[in-house]
């Protein structure tokens, strides 16, 4: 576009100044006349049109210095020929003003790479980081970390004229601060604690260091004496070991804050990855031995509790099979008991039986009896009141009658009373005597 300006307002100005020499046809030189005739095309403009022409090309060549396009992605510093300066934030076409543009990327990638990966993209390129934990166990640290550039103009100004450059900014201050940061971190952790669980808390740590400032930690020392076997009379020092401990210094109840230069100059950390801690070879061997014995422990533990499930198996099975022994035993003596008591049932039913049978039959004598005694009685009666023949026999008849009438109104008890007053009686037979007795008298009274 600048090129296509510069020839067309060029163009132009030629046309617009040589048009009045060119307009002639007859030309004198040395008061001589010379006859001269001008190219074709240079007549078809006049100068009205070249003078257009001169300044349609003059403004498309300053167009670029006047106009720009700010893209997606990026922020623009800007430094203007009175020597004032602007920053440009957001994307689309912007007024130049003849400035001199620095473009800025608003997202810088510092990251730990290892051989053979991809460097595309990535401004910061970094090497391993070397951290020391507590326990001066070293380990190389491999970490991805993403800034944002100021989003106000004054701070980014200010940061556009501090490095001059997105490339001093990237190698002078972000990546010697992420090293520093991940050197400060690994001092308050131990590498024993790092692989037992708080991988978690030294990421957070290191996100919250870059982001808000180093933490003011104060470190202290003990050493701890180990001695020999307490079986041993004349004990010594094994060994002195000696341990660290760092805690953070607080100011009004909140974590003691170290600015750096991220903080310095509002610059955002967006994003802290930490992709790997890489621990020294003599340390991992340790944790290898240390595994080993740990899984030794763990399966001799598991044999414990397996010959110890065993042992409970083997007394629960004892168990349910004296309960079974048991509750067969049981059994068989619930079924004796029941044969007895059945029998036992049985025999006394029989004795009953028995004697209520004798009742019976004591009782059926008991009657004989009692007809006897009423025929003698009553042949005694006839024989004293002189009947005729055929008036004994019709009473004789009608006794019979009335006797066995009689006989089978009785009713006898239905619960058998046993005892004696030892006479030779029963008070049930004395009962059934005196009530046929009475039945008897009173039949004969009224026979009469």
């Amino acid at each position: 576009m600048i090129i296509i300006g510069l020839i067309l307002s060029l163009g132009g100005l030629i046309m617009y100044f040589l048009r009045p020499h060119l307009s002639e046809d007859n030309v004198y030189e040395n008061g001589v006349r010379v006859s001269q005739k001008a190219p074709p095309f240079l007549l078809m403009f006049n100068r009205k049109f070249s003078l257009s022409l001169a300044i349609g090309g003059a403004l498309l060549y300053l167009m670029p210095y006047l106009f720009f396009w700010a893209e997606p992605g990026y922020q623009y510093f800007m430094v203007y020929p009175t020597g004032s300066t602007d920053a440009v934030m957001t994307e689309g076409i912007k007024w130049r003003g003849l400035a001199k543009i620095t473009p800025w990327q608003k997202f810088i990638d510092v990251k730990v790479i290892r051989r053979g990966d991809r460097k595309e993209e990535i401004e910061g390129v970094m090497e391993p980081i070397p951290i020391r934990f507590i326990d001066q166990v070293t380990a190389n640290a491999y970490v991805s970390v993403r800034f944002q550039l100021p989003q106000d103009k004054e701070s980014f100004v200010e940061l556009a004229i501090k490095f001059r450059s997105m490339e001093n900014l990237v190698q002078n201050t972000l990546m010697p601060t992420v090293r520093e940061q991940a050197n400060n971190t690994g001092y308050m952790f131990a590498a024993q604690d790092y692989i037992s669980g708080s991988a978690q808390s030294f990421r957070q740590t290191l996100d919250e260091q870059l982001k808000m400032g180093a933490y003011a930690v104060e470190k202290k020392e003990y050493k701890d004496t180990i001695f020999s076997g307490i079986q041993r009379e004349d004990r010594q020092i094994k060994e002195v070991r000696t341990r660290y401990e760092v805690t953070r210094i607080l100011k009004d109840g909140k974590p003691a804050r170290i600015p750096h230069e991220i903080t310095e100059n509002n610059i955002i950390v967006s994003q802290v990855i930490v992709d790997d801690i890489d621990l020294e070879k003599t340390f991992k061997q340790r944790l290898e031995a240390q595994r080993d014995e740990s899984a030794k422990r763990q399966l001799e533990q598991q044999k414990i509790e397996t010959a110890k499930a065993a042992q409970l198996r083997i007394v629960a099975e004892g168990e349910r099979d004296k309960a079974g022994e048991r509750v067969t035993q049981e059994k068989e003596q619930v079924k004796q008991l029941i044969a007895i008591e059945t029998r036992l049932k049985q025999e006394k039913t029989n004795k009953e039986l028995a004697a209520i049978s004798l009742e019976t039959e004591r009782l059926k004598a008991q009657a004989e009896k009692v007809k006897a005694d009423a025929e003698s009685y009553k042949n005694s009666k006839l024989v004293s009141a002189g009947l005729t023949p055929q008036e004994r026999a019709e009473w004789e008849y009608k006794t019979s009658v009335g006797v066995a009438a009689e006989l089978a109104k009785i009713k006898f008890p239905e619960t058998m009373l046993v005892g004696g007053d030892g006479k030779g009686g029963t008070p049930l037979e004395s009962l059934i005597g005196a009530a046929m007795a009475k039945q008897l008298t009173s039949g004969s009274k009224k026979g009469n």
